[in-house]
């Protein structure tokens, strides 16, 4: 492989690794955001009126 092909995949692969690690920081260091998920059972949809009534 050429200089520059390593230059690329060092750069990509780093990239990538920095972003991963970074989202992973996130999620694992913000306080209480588990207390503003809302599951499936919270959503009241027009088509779930229409079908029970």
């Amino acid at each position: 492989m050429t200089a520059g092909g390593w230059f690329v995949m060092i750069l990509s692969v780093g990239s990538v690794l920095i972003l991963f690690l970074w989202c992973l920081w996130k999620v694992l260091t913000t306080p209480s955001e588990a207390e503003k998920i809302h599951g499936a059972a919270g959503l009241d949809t027009p088509d779930v009126k229409e079908h029970e009534g």
